[in-house]
């Protein structure tokens, strides 16, 4: 089975896409990383959101934003994949979906993520490059990265 990817403005998000993609957020960025904090952060409403189905199931999701609106360049955030799907390489797929859009809505190639340190290598292989020494975010070291 191929995962499907659905690209949606919040506007255009249903009720049941916006539960879904916040209870995957939560599920691992709160729960699984065991991490209290302000998932909903009144960006939302800014970002183009990507979601991932696997066989009907919410498996990977991102939310991108344009240039201004969160960075002074475009950027890509909140990437996760639900835990059982994390060894089919649906996040490599997430990443090239995103990158693309990011191409084709905003006429951009520069993009900065705020990546979780432990991630460096797979961003990397995605063309981005550290451009900042570790910090803490949530107490979860981070570092800045940059596409081209």
């Amino acid at each position: 089975m191929e995962i499907v990817f659905k690209i949606k403005q919040y506007n255009k998000l249903s009720i049941a896409e916006m539960y879904s993609l916040l209870q995957l957020r939560s599920e691992v960025f709160v729960v699984e990383q065991n991490c209290i904090y302000q998932d909903i952060d009144e960006k939302d409403e800014k970002a183009i959101h990507v979601l991932g189905y696997y066989n009907g199931d919410l498996a990977a999701y991102s939310r991108l934003f344009n240039k201004g609106c969160y960075f002074d360049k475009t950027s890509i955030g909140r990437v996760v994949v639900r835990s059982k799907y994390r060894n089919k390489k649906i996040g490599h797929n997430l990443m090239r979906v995103s990158i693309d859009v990011i191409k084709k809505k905003f006429n951009e190639t520069a993009i900065m993520i705020s990546a979780q340190e432990y991630l460096k290598k797979f961003y990397e292989s995605h063309g981005f490059v550290q451009a900042s020494e570790m910090y803490l975010e949530d107490d979860i070291p981070h570092i800045q990265m940059i596409k081209k």
